[in-house]
Formats: C-alpha cells, structure tokens, sequence
C-alpha cells in the first residue's frame, strides 16, 4: 500500500523537495507544506493529485493543526511525518540577537512539537505510523558561532529520543536523520548577510563562519536524494536505527566526538563515582 507523508519546509532545492521526490518515486502521496506555495505549483502539478501543497507558517500552532487536518481529509491519514523545516543562523553566544535567536527556537524546535502533537493522534488511531525528525550534524557536535542553532538541534536530538520510548507500544516509529553538509540552498543566504554582531572580539571567529559556509555553497559533498533514499532505507531495517547521519564528513565528526567524550568520561571514572554517599 503505498503511503502518506507529511513533509513541512518545501522549498526549491532543500532537503523536503528530496523527501517528497524520493517518496512519490516510491509510488506514495505527498503533503508538503510551504511558506511560498505558488513555488511549487508547477512541480506539484506533474503529480496531480498525488501531491497537496499546503500554505503553513509554522510557528502558527492553529494553522499547523488546520495544514494536518487539511492533509488528513484529503488523503485519509497520514503515515509519516517529516519534520524538515528549520532554519540556522550564526552569531555568538554572547551577543546574537535575542529575537533572532528566540525566532530560531520558534521555527526549530516549538513548530517541530507543534506538528508532532498534531499528528500523533492520527498515528495513535490507527496504531502505526514513523515520526523523521530532521536534526543535524550540529545536534550532535556543536560549533563556534553555531552554539544557538545547534541548542535547537541538541533539543531535536532529545525530545525524539524520549519520544521514541513513549510511542513505541502504539506502533509509531521515530527516527532522528542528522545531515552534514548537503548541497541545498541552506547556505545561500550566507553570501548576502553580513556579519551583524555588537561584539568586536567574536568578529573574525564569525568572518571565518561566514566564509567557510559560502565558499562550500554550490559545492557540499551531500546529495539530498541520496540522503533521503537513505533515511527511507534505514526505515524499512528491522530493527530501524534511532539515528542514522548522513554524509562522510558528518559521520567522520559526529564518531570522533562520541569517541572523544566516551575516553573522557572514561578518564574520569574514579571522579564520577565518588560523588555518591560511602557505601
């Protein structure tokens, strides 16, 4: 039978374009959501009925619920949610702006709850259904002058792995994919905003932020199809993984991290242990 996704942040050239071409490829219906449907018109339409685009801000908790039970009328249910919209911005940790990095957590984490709460009693009905939540390389190795967008991933990372435990007797299945560098068009913004920070001794630490992210534009190592085919991959393992990263680099950072903390840990054993009462 095929199935019914749920998939929100669809723009041209990121990652939920992949997720909805991927799964349409494997014969399934597609919602996707979007702040600028008239974008994808002419792509949905190649589709007929098969696709739905609905119009979403996210961080709108009522329109969420009308987009899914929008997305439910018309194809009866929904049997995986993608939670792929975010966005990710840089600045320091002492002197980002406090809109700016609140407007982060908005979009990156509370609409992410949002649809996820939507969603579920749908999935509970129906006693099946997967939860992909789209974190990052970042949720799991944080960075110089990505500390805030990495705290909204790190959050991702947590919510999905206790929401998995609490889901798993009702049938639904939650996985957590962590891209590195992908060739979407997450990095093209980089090269049209300058540096804005009210801090003079974080300004070459983000220059070089900056500089690294639109020299890499237009050439990331990471295929977004690719990388959806291989989420849709780990899905159908039986057992499915709890996380899968995607991309050499991000599996190369995200293993020297692990191996990194665990020897830490590890070196401070005796410290750890002493902190209880005497036996």
């Amino acid at each position: 039978m095929s199935r019914r996704w749920f998939i929100t942040g669809g723009t041209p050239g990121n990652f939920g374009m992949a997720f909805a071409e991927a799964a349409l490829e494997a014969g399934d219906r597609v919602t996707i959501t979007s702040r600028r449907p008239q974008e994808l018109a002419d792509w949905a339409d190649q589709y007929g009925d098969r696709v739905l685009v609905v119009p979403l801000e996210l961080t709108d908790a009522a329109q969420v619920r009308r987009a899914v039970q929008t997305a439910e009328e018309r194809f009866g249910g929904i049997d995986v949610l993608v939670n792929n919209a975010g966005r990710g911005w840089y600045g320091s940790i002492e002197g980002m702006d406090d809109s700016a990095l609140r407007a982060m957590f908005e979009l990156n984490f509370f609409a992410v709850l949002s649809v996820t709460r939507a969603v579920l009693p749908g999935m509970r009905a129906r006693g099946n259904g997967w939860i992909v939540n789209v974190s990052s390389v970042a949720g799991l190795v944080s960075a110089p002058g990505f500390g805030y967008y990495s705290a909204t991933k790190f959050a991702i990372e947590a919510v999905t792995d206790a929401l998995r435990v609490e889901v798993a007797g009702q049938g639904i299945s939650v996985l957590a994919a962590e891209p590195g560098a992908f060739r979407t068009n997450a990095y093209a913004g980089f090269a049209n905003e300058p540096v804005a920070e009210p801090i003079s001794e974080y300004h070459d630490m983000l220059e070089r932020v900056r500089a690294t992210f639109v020299e890499m534009d237009g050439v990331q190592p990471g295929d977004p199809h690719r990388g959806a085919r291989a989420v849709i991959a780990a899905m159908a393992q039986d057992p499915p993984p709890r996380r899968l990263v995607l991309g050499n680099g991000g599996y190369d950072a995200v293993i020297g991290e692990l191996e990194q903390t665990l020897a830490e840990l590890r070196a401070n054993e005796a410290l750890s242990r002493s902190a209880d009462f005497p036996e």
